[in-house]
């Protein structure tokens, strides 16, 4: 076990230890930021992990959205008005300009069943 590991590590720690010039490139910004609506509520998201399909100025994803989504319960028992959600979703970027439709999970209650929710949002492409 002890020497899988170190082969392991070895085979991680190769290509910095072998390359023949070292470049580092920070990338400030790549994404894309929605706002946007879904079962009766706002959400902001960052576009995350995805398959991305390209071809000229414009692009098709498909992946995760990291989101905060913002609702106000109506009862007495409440959750807060801003909580982190996770959806998965479709993301269109034309130049600059992003739509979405995003699927999230709504959990059951004592009342409902749970249920996936389709959402819609506008956007901006975050250039590199």
């Amino acid at each position: 076990m002890k020497s899988l590991l170190i082969i392991i590590i070895f085979l991680l720690c190769s290509n910095l230890l072998f390359s023949q010039k070292t470049k580092v490139s920070a990338l400030i910004s790549n994404g894309t930021i929605v706002v946007g609506y879904v079962d009766k509520g706002a959400y902001l998201n960052f576009t995350g992990s995805a398959i991305k399909l390209q071809r000229g100025s414009s692009d098709l994803m498909i992946g995760v959205l990291p989101s905060l989504r913002f609702k106000e319960d109506n009862g007495i028992t409440k959750n807060s008005l801003v909580t982190p959600s996770l959806g998965i979703g479709f993301t269109y970027n034309y130049k600059s300009f992003a739509l979405q439709l995003p699927l999230y999970y709504k959990t059951k209650t004592n009342t409902q069943n749970g249920s996936w929710q389709l959402g819609f949002g506008v956007g901006y492409k975050l250039k590199k």
